[in-house]
C-alpha cells in the first residue's frame, strides 16, 4: 500500500492524541489524516504502532480484530471504556479528532 512519510506520521500523531478511556475508528482516523481509505490507516497500524495506543483504535462496527479481541477489549475495560458482547460502546466512548485541541494541524 503506497504511503508517504507524512502520512504515516499523521496517523502516528492522531493515534497518540486519542485520551485514556475513549476510542477512535478507523475511518476517524482515515478522515482527520486525510487519507482516502481507512484500509490505509489499518496498513499503518500494522506496520506501525507498537509503540502507540493501538488498543484505542477499532472498527466502525465497534469490534476488534478477531486476532486482538481478548487483549485490546482487556485493556479498554482496565482505562474504563464501556463493554457489552464484545464490542464497544461507541456512543459513550468515541472521541472526536474533528474537534480535538490535541489534534495538531495538517501540514
Amino acid at each position: 500500500m503506497a504511503t508517504t512519510e507524512a502520512e504515516v506520521e499523521r496517523v502516528r500523531e492522531l493515534v497518540a492524541s486519542i485520551p485514556r478511556g475513549a476510542v477512535v475508528t478507523y475511518g476517524d482516523i482515515a478522515a482527520a489524516a486525510g487519507l482516502s481509505t481507512p484500509r490505509t490507516v489499518g496498513w499503518i497500524m500494522r506496520t506501525d504502532s507498537a509503540d502507540l495506543p493501538w488498543h484505542r483504535v477499532i472498527g466502525a462496527s465497534g469490534r476488534p480484530a478477531a486476532h486482538l479481541a481478548s487483549k485490546q477489549l482487556a485493556r479498554l475495560a482496565e482505562e474504563g471504556v464501556r463493554i457489552h458482547d464484545g464490542r464497544v460502546d461507541l456512543r459513550s466512548a468515541r472521541h472526536d479528532l474533528m474537534h480535538s485541541d490535541a489534534v495538531p494541524p495538517d501540514r
